[in-house]
Protein backbone atom coordinates (compact mmCIF):
# COMPACT_ATOMS: atom_id res chain seq x y z
CA UNK A 1 0.00 0.00 0.00
CA UNK A 2 1.11 3.18 -0.33
CA UNK A 3 -0.22 6.51 1.11
CA UNK A 4 -2.74 7.46 -1.52
CA UNK A 5 -4.18 4.35 -0.46
CA UNK A 6 -5.45 6.63 2.28
CA UNK A 7 -6.93 9.54 0.24
CA UNK A 8 -10.69 9.15 0.20
CA UNK A 9 -11.60 8.61 -3.61
CA UNK A 10 -15.24 9.49 -3.37
CA UNK A 11 -17.61 11.87 -2.29
CA UNK A 12 -19.34 10.46 0.95
CA UNK A 13 -22.44 11.62 2.88
CA UNK A 14 -20.82 12.83 6.47
CA UNK A 15 -23.37 12.75 9.80
CA UNK A 16 -24.01 16.08 10.57
CA UNK A 17 -23.14 15.27 14.28
CA UNK A 18 -22.48 12.02 16.61
CA UNK A 19 -20.50 11.06 19.19
CA UNK A 20 -17.30 8.22 19.11
CA UNK A 21 -15.06 6.96 22.09
CA UNK A 22 -12.00 4.51 21.97
CA UNK A 23 -9.78 2.67 24.27
CA UNK A 24 -6.26 2.60 22.61
CA UNK A 25 -3.58 0.69 25.05
CA UNK A 26 0.10 1.83 25.34
CA UNK A 27 2.60 -0.21 24.04
CA UNK A 28 6.43 -1.42 24.94
CA UNK A 29 8.86 -1.47 22.20
CA UNK A 30 10.94 -4.96 22.43
CA UNK A 31 13.29 -3.69 19.67
CA UNK A 32 13.14 0.47 20.22
CA UNK A 33 12.57 2.75 17.57
CA UNK A 34 14.97 6.06 18.43
CA UNK A 35 15.32 8.12 15.36
CA UNK A 36 12.84 9.22 12.48
CA UNK A 37 12.72 10.51 9.05
CA UNK A 38 10.70 13.25 7.37
CA UNK A 39 6.62 12.48 7.87
CA UNK A 40 7.19 10.45 11.00
CA UNK A 41 8.89 7.48 9.17
CA UNK A 42 11.10 5.60 11.34
CA UNK A 43 14.66 5.58 10.84
CA UNK A 44 14.81 1.77 11.86
CA UNK A 45 12.34 -0.94 12.53
CA UNK A 46 10.77 -2.03 15.86
CA UNK A 47 8.23 -4.54 17.72
CA UNK A 48 6.34 -4.09 20.42
CA UNK A 49 4.01 -5.95 23.20
CA UNK A 50 0.49 -4.30 22.94
CA UNK A 51 -0.82 -4.02 26.42
CA UNK A 52 -3.72 -3.98 28.30
CA UNK A 53 -4.04 -2.03 31.41
CA UNK A 54 -1.87 0.73 30.37
CA UNK A 55 -4.40 2.82 28.50
CA UNK A 56 -6.15 6.24 26.92
CA UNK A 57 -9.56 6.42 26.82
CA UNK A 58 -11.41 9.00 24.63
CA UNK A 59 -14.71 10.39 23.93
CA UNK A 60 -15.21 12.85 20.47
CA UNK A 61 -18.29 14.93 20.31
CA UNK A 62 -18.81 16.36 16.74
CA UNK A 63 -20.74 18.71 14.76
CA UNK A 64 -20.80 20.63 12.03
CA UNK A 65 -20.28 24.13 11.37
CA UNK A 66 -20.54 26.78 8.99
CA UNK A 67 -16.98 28.38 8.93
CA UNK A 68 -14.93 25.83 7.47
CA UNK A 69 -11.74 27.87 7.34
CA UNK A 70 -9.99 26.19 10.60
CA UNK A 71 -9.89 23.85 13.15
CA UNK A 72 -11.89 24.25 15.97
CA UNK A 73 -12.02 21.49 18.79
CA UNK A 74 -11.94 21.87 22.77
CA UNK A 75 -9.85 19.34 24.48
CA UNK A 76 -10.13 18.27 28.31
CA UNK A 77 -7.95 16.00 29.56
CA UNK A 78 -9.26 14.20 33.13
CA UNK A 79 -12.02 16.48 33.11
CA UNK A 80 -9.81 20.08 33.01
CA UNK A 81 -9.31 22.11 29.79
CA UNK A 82 -5.82 21.31 28.84
CA UNK A 83 -4.53 24.13 26.53
CA UNK A 84 -1.28 23.46 26.13
CA UNK A 85 -1.86 19.70 24.52
CA UNK A 86 -3.40 22.33 22.03
CA UNK A 87 -0.70 22.56 19.62
CA UNK A 88 -0.17 18.99 19.44
CA UNK A 89 -2.87 18.28 18.33
CA UNK A 90 -3.31 20.88 15.89
CA UNK A 91 0.06 19.77 14.43
CA UNK A 92 -2.40 16.34 14.19
CA UNK A 93 -4.71 17.28 12.35
CA UNK A 94 -2.66 19.46 9.77
CA UNK A 95 -0.93 16.22 8.95
CA UNK A 96 -4.02 14.03 8.62
CA UNK A 97 -5.96 16.36 6.77
CA UNK A 98 -5.38 15.29 3.54
CA UNK A 99 -6.51 11.74 4.93
CA UNK A 100 -9.14 12.99 6.50
CA UNK A 101 -10.43 16.28 4.23
CA UNK A 102 -13.94 16.51 6.91
CA UNK A 103 -11.56 18.04 9.49
CA UNK A 104 -12.41 21.43 9.16
CA UNK A 105 -16.15 21.26 8.68
CA UNK A 106 -16.56 19.80 12.74
CA UNK A 107 -16.07 21.85 15.91
CA UNK A 108 -14.62 18.59 18.54
CA UNK A 109 -14.70 18.54 21.87
CA UNK A 110 -11.93 16.38 22.59
CA UNK A 111 -12.09 14.23 25.98
CA UNK A 112 -9.70 12.03 27.23
CA UNK A 113 -7.76 10.21 30.39
CA UNK A 114 -5.35 7.76 30.81
CA UNK A 115 -5.20 5.03 33.22
CA UNK A 116 -1.14 6.21 34.29
CA UNK A 117 0.90 8.85 34.71
CA UNK A 118 1.16 11.42 31.56
CA UNK A 119 4.72 12.28 30.08
CA UNK A 120 6.18 9.74 32.46
CA UNK A 121 7.78 7.12 29.62
CA UNK A 122 4.97 5.07 29.51
CA UNK A 123 4.00 6.07 26.19
CA UNK A 124 1.10 8.25 26.83
CA UNK A 125 1.22 10.05 23.23
CA UNK A 126 1.09 6.57 21.47
CA UNK A 127 -2.47 5.96 23.10
CA UNK A 128 -3.48 8.79 23.21
CA UNK A 129 -3.19 9.37 19.02
CA UNK A 130 -4.35 6.12 18.41
CA UNK A 131 -7.42 6.68 20.69
CA UNK A 132 -7.88 10.23 18.65
CA UNK A 133 -7.20 8.52 15.36
CA UNK A 134 -9.90 5.81 15.76
CA UNK A 135 -12.36 8.52 17.19
CA UNK A 136 -11.77 10.84 13.87
CA UNK A 137 -11.46 7.81 11.04
CA UNK A 138 -15.50 6.54 13.06
CA UNK A 139 -16.69 9.80 11.02
CA UNK A 140 -15.51 8.40 7.62
CA UNK A 141 -16.54 5.07 8.86
CA UNK A 142 -20.25 6.28 9.44
CA UNK A 143 -20.44 7.76 6.14
CA UNK A 144 -18.89 4.56 4.24
CA UNK A 145 -21.02 1.74 3.24
CA UNK A 146 -19.39 -1.92 4.29
CA UNK A 147 -15.93 -0.08 4.93
CA UNK A 148 -13.18 -2.96 5.54
CA UNK A 149 -12.28 -3.44 8.71
CA UNK A 150 -8.64 -4.57 7.91
CA UNK A 151 -8.45 -1.17 5.97
CA UNK A 152 -9.90 0.61 8.65
CA UNK A 153 -7.36 -1.09 10.94
CA UNK A 154 -4.42 -0.34 8.84
CA UNK A 155 -5.51 3.29 7.77
CA UNK A 156 -6.19 3.82 11.67
CA UNK A 157 -2.57 3.00 12.43
CA UNK A 158 -1.35 4.92 9.89
CA UNK A 159 -2.74 8.30 11.02
CA UNK A 160 -1.94 7.39 14.59
CA UNK A 161 1.62 7.40 13.18
CA UNK A 162 1.45 11.02 12.05
CA UNK A 163 0.64 11.70 15.54
CA UNK A 164 3.38 9.66 17.37
CA UNK A 165 5.47 7.00 15.53
CA UNK A 166 4.57 4.46 18.30
CA UNK A 167 1.23 5.05 18.35
CA UNK A 168 0.72 3.01 15.16
CA UNK A 169 1.56 -0.21 17.24
CA UNK A 170 -1.45 0.54 19.74
CA UNK A 171 -4.20 -0.35 17.14
CA UNK A 172 -3.77 -3.68 17.40
CA UNK A 173 -2.36 -6.35 19.79
CA UNK A 174 -0.72 -8.75 21.22
CA UNK A 175 2.72 -8.20 19.47
CA UNK A 176 3.46 -5.50 16.47
CA UNK A 177 6.07 -4.78 14.27
CA UNK A 178 6.37 -1.39 12.24
CA UNK A 179 8.83 -0.81 9.74
CA UNK A 180 10.30 -2.43 6.48
CA UNK A 181 12.61 -5.20 7.59
CA UNK A 182 13.51 -7.76 4.89
CA UNK A 183 12.53 -11.56 6.11
CA UNK A 184 8.99 -9.89 7.94
CA UNK A 185 5.93 -9.99 5.28
CA UNK A 186 4.06 -6.77 4.80
CA UNK A 187 6.69 -5.10 6.82
CA UNK A 188 5.79 -1.09 6.03
CA UNK A 189 7.15 2.20 7.16
CA UNK A 190 3.55 3.41 6.94
CA UNK A 191 1.82 1.78 9.64
CA UNK A 192 2.27 -1.32 11.75
CA UNK A 193 1.40 -4.93 11.43
CA UNK A 194 0.51 -7.91 13.32
CA UNK A 195 3.70 -10.04 14.13
CA UNK A 196 3.39 -11.94 10.69
CA UNK A 197 5.39 -15.07 11.57
CA UNK A 198 5.28 -17.96 14.29
CA UNK A 199 5.16 -17.03 17.70
CA UNK A 200 5.24 -19.21 20.73
CA UNK A 201 2.12 -19.20 23.45
CA UNK A 202 4.55 -17.90 26.26
CA UNK A 203 4.84 -14.35 24.58
CA UNK A 204 1.33 -14.53 24.34
CA UNK A 205 0.31 -14.41 28.01
CA UNK A 206 3.57 -12.24 28.79
CA UNK A 207 3.39 -9.50 32.35
CA UNK A 208 4.66 -5.99 32.24
CA UNK A 209 4.75 -4.87 35.63
CA UNK A 210 5.56 -0.85 35.06
CA UNK A 211 7.55 0.40 38.35
CA UNK A 212 6.76 4.16 38.42
CA UNK A 213 10.18 5.54 39.90
CA UNK A 214 9.27 9.02 38.78
CA UNK A 215 5.61 9.73 37.70
CA UNK A 216 7.02 13.68 36.57
CA UNK A 217 7.16 14.89 33.35
CA UNK A 218 10.44 13.59 31.65
CA UNK A 219 13.41 16.50 31.43
CA UNK A 220 13.80 15.74 27.60
CA UNK A 221 10.89 14.78 25.13
CA UNK A 222 10.95 11.94 22.89
CA UNK A 223 10.14 14.22 20.21
CA UNK A 224 13.37 16.18 21.00
CA UNK A 225 15.43 12.76 21.31
CA UNK A 226 14.20 11.43 18.23
CA UNK A 227 15.31 14.52 16.56
CA UNK A 228 18.81 13.99 18.20
CA UNK A 229 19.37 11.35 16.20
CA UNK A 230 20.20 13.40 13.10
CA UNK A 231 23.97 13.76 12.82
CA UNK A 232 24.31 11.20 16.21
CA UNK A 233 27.98 9.16 15.85
CA UNK A 234 26.87 6.12 16.61
CA UNK A 235 23.17 6.14 14.55
CA UNK A 236 24.37 4.71 11.82
CA UNK A 237 25.25 1.65 13.67
CA UNK A 238 22.58 1.69 15.76
CA UNK A 239 20.08 1.07 12.98
CA UNK A 240 21.74 -1.96 11.64
CA UNK A 241 21.90 -2.98 15.06
CA UNK A 242 18.17 -2.65 15.65
CA UNK A 243 17.49 -4.88 12.06
CA UNK A 244 20.18 -7.51 13.39
CA UNK A 245 18.60 -8.15 16.69
CA UNK A 246 14.85 -8.02 14.96
CA UNK A 247 15.89 -10.67 12.66
CA UNK A 248 17.18 -12.60 15.78
CA UNK A 249 14.17 -12.64 17.84
CA UNK A 250 12.28 -14.63 14.71
CA UNK A 251 13.71 -17.62 16.08
CA UNK A 252 13.11 -16.58 19.93
CA UNK A 253 9.39 -16.06 19.10
CA UNK A 254 9.05 -19.12 17.18
CA UNK A 255 10.37 -21.30 19.90
CA UNK A 256 10.53 -19.20 22.99
CA UNK A 257 13.68 -19.05 23.94
CA UNK A 258 13.51 -17.04 27.01
CA UNK A 259 17.06 -16.46 27.26
CA UNK A 260 17.33 -14.98 24.00
CA UNK A 261 15.03 -12.93 24.64
CA UNK A 262 16.06 -11.38 27.72
CA UNK A 263 19.65 -10.77 26.04
CA UNK A 264 18.20 -9.10 23.13
CA UNK A 265 15.41 -7.10 25.26
CA UNK A 266 17.55 -6.03 28.18
CA UNK A 267 20.40 -4.67 25.51
CA UNK A 268 17.83 -3.22 23.48
CA UNK A 269 16.60 -0.93 26.91
CA UNK A 270 20.22 -0.09 27.56
CA UNK A 271 21.07 1.11 23.78
CA UNK A 272 18.38 3.10 23.73
CA UNK A 273 19.66 4.93 26.83
CA UNK A 274 23.03 4.61 25.91
CA UNK A 275 21.83 6.64 22.64
CA UNK A 276 20.48 9.54 24.54
CA UNK A 277 24.25 9.60 26.80
CA UNK A 278 25.95 10.03 23.73
CA UNK A 279 23.65 12.43 21.67
CA UNK A 280 25.00 16.10 21.59
CA UNK A 281 23.50 17.35 23.70
CA UNK A 282 23.79 14.49 25.78
CA UNK A 283 21.11 13.84 28.40
CA UNK A 284 20.04 11.40 31.05
CA UNK A 285 16.19 9.77 32.22
CA UNK A 286 17.35 7.32 34.04
CA UNK A 287 17.41 7.30 37.45
CA UNK A 288 19.60 5.93 40.98
CA UNK A 289 16.69 4.21 41.23
CA UNK A 290 16.31 2.82 38.10
CA UNK A 291 19.81 1.40 38.49
CA UNK A 292 18.63 -0.08 41.27
CA UNK A 293 15.83 -1.79 40.33
CA UNK A 294 18.38 -3.06 37.09
CA UNK A 295 20.86 -4.62 39.54
CA UNK A 296 18.06 -6.35 41.80
CA UNK A 297 16.68 -7.92 38.56
CA UNK A 298 20.08 -9.24 37.49
CA UNK A 299 21.05 -10.86 40.83
CA UNK A 300 17.34 -11.85 41.50
CA UNK A 301 17.59 -13.74 38.33
CA UNK A 302 20.79 -15.13 38.63
CA UNK A 303 20.17 -16.99 42.26
CA UNK A 304 16.76 -18.25 41.23
CA UNK A 305 17.05 -18.96 36.96
CA UNK A 306 13.55 -17.36 36.78
CA UNK A 307 13.15 -15.65 33.51
CA UNK A 308 12.29 -12.19 34.40
CA UNK A 309 13.76 -9.03 32.77
CA UNK A 310 13.39 -5.56 32.27
CA UNK A 311 13.17 -3.02 29.47
CA UNK A 312 12.84 0.87 29.22
CA UNK A 313 11.36 3.17 27.78
CA UNK A 314 11.82 6.97 27.33
CA UNK A 315 11.96 7.52 30.69
CA UNK A 316 12.86 6.57 34.13
CA UNK A 317 10.45 4.14 34.90
CA UNK A 318 11.30 0.15 34.45
CA UNK A 319 8.95 -2.19 32.79
CA UNK A 320 9.68 -5.64 34.93
CA UNK A 321 8.53 -8.43 31.82
CA UNK A 322 8.27 -12.17 33.09
CA UNK A 323 6.15 -15.43 31.81
CA UNK A 324 2.99 -15.60 33.00
CA UNK A 325 3.70 -19.52 34.83
CA UNK A 326 6.29 -17.37 37.39
CA UNK A 327 3.99 -14.02 38.19
CA UNK A 328 3.32 -15.42 41.56
CA UNK A 329 7.23 -15.65 42.39
CA UNK A 330 8.19 -12.42 40.41
CA UNK A 331 5.44 -10.38 42.08
CA UNK A 332 6.49 -11.35 45.41
CA UNK A 333 9.96 -11.00 44.74
CA UNK A 334 8.58 -7.22 43.46
CA UNK A 335 6.85 -6.34 46.23
CA UNK A 336 9.26 -7.11 48.33
CA UNK A 337 12.45 -5.90 47.25
CA UNK A 338 11.54 -3.28 44.78
CA UNK A 339 8.58 -1.74 45.38
CA UNK A 340 11.11 0.81 47.55
CA UNK A 341 12.95 1.92 44.83
CA UNK A 342 9.25 3.33 43.11
CA UNK A 343 7.86 6.94 44.06
CA UNK A 344 5.06 6.55 47.00
CA UNK A 345 5.43 2.70 46.35
CA UNK A 346 3.14 2.78 43.28
CA UNK A 347 3.69 0.16 40.56
CA UNK A 348 1.19 -0.88 37.51
CA UNK A 349 0.21 -4.76 36.71
CA UNK A 350 -0.03 -4.84 33.12
CA UNK A 351 0.12 -7.59 30.50
CA UNK A 352 0.18 -8.09 27.02
CA UNK A 353 -3.37 -7.13 25.23
CA UNK A 354 -5.41 -7.53 22.33
CA UNK A 355 -5.18 -3.73 21.15
CA UNK A 356 -7.72 -0.65 20.88
CA UNK A 357 -11.43 -1.31 21.12
CA UNK A 358 -14.67 1.19 20.28
CA UNK A 359 -16.39 2.01 23.51
CA UNK A 360 -20.38 1.27 23.55
CA UNK A 361 -21.89 4.75 24.34
CA UNK A 362 -25.13 4.84 26.19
Amino acid sequence: MTEKDFIPQENLNYPKKGKVAYKAPSNIALVKYWGKKENQIPANPSVSFTLDACATRTTLTYHQKEDKSDFCFDLFFEGKPKEDFKPKIETFLKRIERYLPYLREYHFTIETSNSFPHSSGIASSASGMAALALCLLEIEKEATVNQDSDFFDKKASFLARLGSGSACRSIKGNLVQWGEHEGLENSTDLFGVNYPNKVNDVFKSFHDTILLVHKGQKTVSSTVGHNLMNGHPYAASRFVHAHTNLAALEAVFANGDLNQFINIVESEALTLHAMMMSSTPYFILMMPNTLNIINAIWTYRKNTQIPVCFTLDAGANVHVLYPESYSKEVMAFIKTELVQYCENGHYICDKVGNGAKKIELK
